[in-house]
């Protein structure tokens, strides 16, 4: 199952996340969202369980728990959604020459 984990320090790690969530299951994967940017944790990530039933406890037990000093909110992900790309789907802002009348 693939668990959503936000509100999660900036200063937390992929290994401490996966460590928490050990103590309920296998897990398979964890991972920190990152700014493209900056570099820095978007303060959300994914945590995968091998077992349903382990994840489902851990969502339980740990929504609201606190995490390095900040309450955790923990849910089951949800499908992503395909969402329309509005720079893509009609050809994007590209750059417009004018804003004077050229035919003086």
């Amino acid at each position: 199952m693939n668990i959503y984990v936000a509100n999660i320090p900036w200063k937390a790690t992929e290994d401490q996340l996966k460590a928490h969530f050990s103590a309920f299951g296998e897990v398979t994967s964890a991972k920190i969202i990152m700014d493209k940017v900056t570099q820095r944790s978007r303060g959300f990530g994914f945590v995968e369980m091998a077992d349903d039933g382990s994840a489902r406890q851990a969502i339980t037990s740990l929504n609201g728990a606190d995490f390095q000093g900040k309450n955790l909110v923990v849910n089951e992900a949800r499908p992503r959604e395909e969402r329309p790309n509005s720079f893509r789907s009609n050809g994007g802002g590209g750059f417009r020459k004018g804003g004077f009348n050229r035919e003086d």
